[in-house]
């Protein structure tokens, strides 16, 4: 994770937070699933990381918890955000893959916003997660899940000459579909670039390599990619899309937990342990 996503994620930041309906659902649903997950199992004020803060959302749910937050960012222009949002929290610029704190800093961690589909080695990354865990801490995860409807419409799209704006010709999209099925892959997103996609084998083996134990899983867009998400990528909706929209969004918010939505939703969460 370098200065090419640095760049990307800086652009983005004085409207960081006017969020799609994509992300409007998606954070409706995560930020949920974090108050429920990292709950402190303590009295005292224990520490807590967002890695990969951005401007800083899941930063303000774990003060909300009671945490003394930190966040840490490769994107300095996100990190000032957050920093004028959350003036109680610290925050740092530095990478998931090396992060600047010792070994058993923090009880919980949340690493989301798909922070780990965008770093060079996410081996390392989940190393570095776990060393700074204590043991028995919690990490909340958020990716990006390969064995979504998201990866047909890339095919559809590619074949019908980009018609769903995926910018992906057909020759990559059917890669991406047919190649080993257990295995991620890496694909070019519109104004993301490259975007690892993880199945959850992968993402399993690469937690316990790290000494995490996945403990839960969710999935969160299943249903909703009905429809392509480069639509809900949109500014803007149409009022017909809008309400069909919102009914699918009760739905995969009902759910998300359920093992159907952990296998074929669009963002994967699990919630892992350090041994």
């Amino acid at each position: 994770m370098g200065r090419v996503t640095a760049r990307l994620f800086d652009a983005m930041a004085e409207d960081y937070d006017v969020l799609e309906p994509w992300y409007e659902h998606l954070y409706a649903v995560l930020h949920g699933i974090v108050l429920e997950a990292l709950a402190p199992r303590d009295a005292h004020r224990p520490r807590a990381l967002d890695a990969g803060c951005g401007s800083g959302f899941q930063t303000a749910l774990l003060e909300r918890l009671g945490y003394e937050a930190h966040g840490v960012d490769v994107a300095p222009r996100l990190l000032a955000v957050a920093q004028r949002r959350l003036p109680a929290s610290t925050f740092a610029l530095a990478s998931v893959e090396a992060l600047p704190y010792r070994d058993a800093s923090f009880e919980a961690v949340a690493c989301c916003g798909s922070t780990l589909s965008f770093v060079d080695d996410a081996g390392t990354a989940l190393g570095e997660l776990a060393r700074v865990l204590e043991p028995g801490g919690r990490l909340l995860l958020e990716v990006e899940h390969r064995w979504s409807l998201d990866l047909v419409w890339t095919l559809v799209s590619a074949l019908g000459g980009d018609c769903l704006g995926y910018g992906v010709s057909p020759r990559e999209a059917w890669r991406a579909l047919v190649r080993r099925p257990r295995d991620g892959c890496t694909v070019t997103y519109p104004a993301y670039g490259p975007l690892r996609l993880f199945t959850r084998r992968e993402l399993r083996t690469l937690l316990r390599g790290a000494g995490l134990h996945p403990v839960r899983w969710w999935g969160i867009h299943t249903v909703t990619n009905l429809i392509p998400s480069t639509i809900l990528h949109g500014e803007r909706l149409g009022s017909r899309t809008t309400t069909i929209y919102r009914k699918l969004c009760r739905l995969d918010a009902r759910w998300s937990a359920s093992s159907l939505a952990a296998r074929t939703a669009n963002s994967l969460v699990v919630l892992a342990e350090k041994r």
